[in-house]
């Protein structure tokens, strides 16, 4: 899932890990490391669900110094002061090593969010507080409740066990002293006529005299066209979210937005993957996800041309406004020399933006065919969108 600054979101319940003795503790480094990566060269969040890890699923200290021994030891420290001395439980330090002692894995984690602490790590922490870096401990929240996520990133989209969420209705029923109540959703509000975010492509067009590309992607792209195709890291950086709420509510009033206001090239750049990623249905479309996911077994030879078959099933409002956002990420990506961006690094950012499926999340091995559909598109622009002609070209 995402967060909602649009950034990748990483996961571990300790609920799911079987006891130690019949765990392969290597084979755990390596998918911790190997998931990381997955994310690693963009900013990400890591959501720890501490409820359900036991004296029989702790793994050893061993394993804890191998998984140390694995990184650059630079940072470790001031991170190893607080994780011994406030978070006892062995696992979540584990995690903690990974993902803060090498510079590539802490330098883009912004946010990490303990949900179920127990008291005792409370207590410990604010004991041993005064010990840790102020910009190190402000990444760190700790959460009570499953519905207190609700704040922070997409709720709905994370993969949560069932033994997590039975916890939390305990812990709320133990709370009021009582059984839990089932909360009443209210109905959605009506979209506001000058809405522009959680909406669909046609809402917009009817709303904007017919324009087929939304306000939203038509400024966002035009900016970043004049002031920032050669901005190291483009698309990679999250920005304040607040400020992106507000900007957000600004276009969703009908108000005019002016980025040099700003004074932050990246806030342009995630309005874009957020007004992508808010849409009812992605781009590519519900209906598209089973055949993009097949693109890895097709010959490599013939990728290509699958790709363009692919997107000339596309609704007409859809394929335009698709080919809009691929050209200009195409131009990006001819200025990877001076960006970093190449049309793989792009792939990585805006995959899960452009098509995501109808039920649930993106399972990490559906990624990859994802990306690759996203980097084929990107890289055979020219190739891919040549022979469908769409209104004003």
């Amino acid at each position: 899932g995402d967060d909602n600054s649009g950034r990748k979101v990483i996961t571990f319940s300790c609920c799911r890990m079987p006891p130690s003795h019949q765990l392969n503790h290597t084979r755990l480094l390596e998918y911790l490391k190997y998931t990381l990566d997955q994310y690693v060269e963009n900013d990400y969040t890591v959501v720890y669900f501490h409820y359900g890890l036991k004296s029989l699923n702790k793994p050893s200290l061993k394993w804890l110094q191998t998984a140390y021994k694995e990184f650059d030891r630079k940072y470790v420290s001031k991170i190893f002061v607080w994780f011994y001395s406030v978070l006892l439980s062995r696992i979540f330090k584990s995690l903690l090593t990974i993902s803060f002692s090498f510079p590539r894995y802490k330098k883009n984690l912004k946010a990490l969010y303990v949900v179920h602490p127990t008291n005792f790590i409370k207590i410990l922490w604010n004991i041993f507080k005064p010990l840790i870096s102020h910009k190190f401990g402000k990444k760190i929240t700790y959460l009570n409740y499953l519905s207190d996520l609700r704040e922070h990133l997409k709720y709905d989209q994370l993969n949560i066990p069932q033994e997590v969420i039975r916890h939390d209705e305990n812990l709320r029923g133990k709370q009021k002293g009582k059984l839990p109540l089932v909360v009443k959703v209210p109905p959605p509000r009506p979209p506001l006529p000058t809405q522009q975010f959680g909406v669909s492509l046609q809402y917009i067009k009817d709303k904007n005299k017919g324009e087929l590309i939304p306000p939203v992607m038509k400024e966002t792209v035009s900016y970043l066209k004049r002031k920032g195709l050669q901005v190291e890291g483009l698309f990679r950086r999250s920005a304040s979210i607040q400020t992106i709420k507000d900007v957000q509510k600004l276009y969703n009033q009908g108000k005019s937005v002016n980025f040099d206001d700003y004074h932050d090239i990246h806030i342009p750049a995630v309005i874009l993957k957020t007004f992508l990623r808010e849409l009812p249905q992605p781009l590519l479309t519900f209906e598209c996800y089973d055949h993009i996911l097949g693109i890895t077994s097709v010959e490599s030879s013939l990728r290509v041309s699958r790709c363009k078959q692919i997107i000339q099933g596309l609704p007409e409002h859809n394929y335009i406004v698709l080919k809009y956002l691929i050209c200009f990420l195409h131009m990006v990506s001819q200025e990877s020399i001076y960006n970093r961006m190449t049309a793989s690094s792009l792939a990585c950012v805006f995959g899960l933006n452009l098509i995501w499926p109808s039920k649930g999340t993106a399972s990490l091995s559906a990624l990859v065919p994802l990306n690759l559909f996203t980097e084929l598109l990107i890289d055979f622009y020219t190739n891919i969108f040549n022979s469908r002609t769409v209104p004003g070209e």
